[in-house]
């Protein structure tokens, strides 16, 4: 196989206020023509910066290339005019970015995105771009495409919103994929959708891809080759299954071992629920016309039952679009819905936002994405003891001492707290949320994909530190995940949601030994596989 990128001996840092920071040393590495290589290692190894460098996509300033070259098909690069950049930019190569809604514009519906990179690199029609961004749509699996190519960003789930970031990225059918973490975001059994599509785009185009990830069992099952990178530099590559069969060097066995696990701790059953949902039902009306008449509904959530006791994990699985979110946000009063919400013994589903504040603070949310959910204004420490100031607790120096306990609690050095989100790394970022949730001494945490963005190793301590805050704090936890090995190792029961409705719940051992529904036995079957 021909060399179409050639990355020698790269190195990058970055300036700030004068001072110059190496982030990349002497990276080296080859693709070659319908090669899937996969760079790997956690948060702040280096390998994003490494990826975009090669299309220049990080601003220089801050960024400074010190030394190497980045040669495609032969052309080197590091030295190509703009103009050059921009025919190479999402023709050529294109990318699927890690964060699809700070990636898409919040201003424009999903068809003006897609179609605005067709019209660029392929000259066709509004209509021939229309029905190929459809096209797209379909292929990557949205369900509904013709409504939501109509949709903005904010319309649609974190898994539908990267669906539409890989279809931008493979409408132009590039020879070469940069795919930053592209299925992070998604459920098992659309993950392993977009695996196979890209897979079958690579036998139909010859296509190459560059996979960034920190799950190692996505890169066993996808790659050809593997390049391992800790601190900025290369610490070990080589032919895929060698690598795994025989790593060489201990990061890259840390990296391999790293798989969740452990188990929630006991929990006594016989207690009266603190949180109980009876016949819950969400729906979103479609409206249409002049008149905006409403001619049906979307049932995000139908007729969902279910019960968490004191201490308990109950984790909420199932595919993009199943209606877990929505769920989640209607236990949390943010989506009007019916049916009867009962939080120690209290009926919350008819309260009034005044009555309701006092509660809050006792059932607090975790969201998925760290970084879209913290201010980027504000400190460490105005983020976390901004709930205290909510609901009047204490004054300034009592709140700052319980951020700087909160702090201690979730492993973070309470010296941080003057410092801004943005200094931080995503697992010291969901860390933060979670401090900033602790920190009122909730009982009940809703817990939206708080993994599903961090690195296995950094999961891993994120697992252990949930497990560790409901052992000593009694907490009970709603657990909203796609990643089913995850709620193995924190989840007492399960809950499966498919299109809206409860499908199967039960003891989390005895689902996983023995799911009596094909959805479940389905998304079983993908996530071990």
């Amino acid at each position: 196989m021909d060399t179409i990128l050639s990355m020698q001996d790269l190195t990058l840092s970055f300036v700030q206020g004068g001072k110059e920071s190496q982030v990349v040393h002497d990276v080296s590495f080859d693709i070659k023509a319908g090669q899937t290589v996969a760079l790997v290692g956690e948060s702040g190894s280096g390998k994003s910066v490494s990826s975009l460098s090669i299309l220049k996509l990080l601003n220089s300033p801050p960024l400074k290339f010190k030394s190497g070259k980045i040669f495609w098909q032969g052309e080197d690069l590091i030295s190509a005019p703009e103009s050059r950049m921009r025919q190479v930019r999402g023709h050529e190569i294109s990318v699927i970015f890690q964060e699809p809604l700070t990636s898409l514009n919040p201003l424009h519906k999903i068809h003006r995105q897609i179609s605005e990179t067709i019209e660029r690199h392929q000259g066709l029609t509004k209509k021939q771009c229309m029905e190929l961004a459809l096209d797209w749509l379909n292929k990557v699996g949205i369900r509904n495409p013709e409504q939501k190519l109509n949709a903005y960003p904010h319309q649609l789930s974190g898994g539908e919103r990267q669906r539409v970031m890989i279809a931008m990225a493979l409408v132009n059918k590039p020879k070469l994929l940069i795919a930053d973490e592209p299925t992070t975001a998604l459920d098992v059994t659309i993950q392993a959708q977009i695996l196979d599509l890209i897979r079958e785009l690579q036998t139909e185009m010859n296509m190459s891809v560059l996979f960034i990830t920190h799950d190692l069992h996505i890169v066993r099952k996808l790659s050809d080759y593997v390049v391992v990178m800790e601190k900025g530099e290369v610490v070990e590559q080589g032919e895929t299954q060698a690598l795994f069969t025989r790593p060489s060097h201990p990061y890259t066995k840390k990296l391999i071992e790293a798989e969740p696990h452990g188990t929630p701790p006991q929990i006594a059953t016989d207690k009266t629920p603190i949180l109980e949902v009876k016949e819950l039902k969400c729906w979103f009306p479609i409206k249409k016309g002049v008149f905006q008449r409403t001619v049906d509904h979307i049932k995000a959530v139908n007729n969902i039952s279910l019960n968490i006791l004191p201490g308990e994990s109950v984790g909420l699985v199932g595919e993009s679009g199943s209606g877990k979110s929505t769920l989640g946000r209607s236990i949390l009063r943010l989506e009007k819905s019916e049916g009867v919400i009962n939080y120690n013994g209290q009926r919350i589903d008819l309260l009034d936002s005044k009555s309701l504040k006092p509660l809050r603070r006792e059932i607090q949310v975790i969201f998925q994405d760290p970084f879209g959910s913290l201010s980027p204004r504000l400190t460490i420490e105005e983020i976390i003891s901004e709930g205290l100031e909510i609901h009047k607790i204490g004054d300034a120096a009592s709140r700052e001492q319980s951020v700087i306990e909160a702090m201690r609690e979730v492993e973070l050095d309470p010296e941080w707290r003057y410092r801004y989100p943005n200094e931080f790394s995503g697992g010291q970022r969901q860390r933060i949320a979670i401090a900033r949730a602790l920190v009122l001494k909730p009982k009940l945490l809703i817990l939206d994909e708080p993994t599903s963005s961090l690195d296995r190793t950094i999961q891993q301590q994120v697992i252990e530190l949930l497990q560790r805050l409901q052992k000593e704090h009694h907490l009970s936890y709603l657990f909203i995940s796609h990643d089913l090995r995850v709620v193995k190792a924190l989840c007492h029961r399960i809950v499966v949601m498919q299109g809206g409705e409860l499908v199967e719940a039960g003891d989390c051992d005895a689902i996983y030994a023995n799911p009596t529904q094909p959805y479940t036995r389905k998304l079983l079957e993908t996530a071990f596989y």
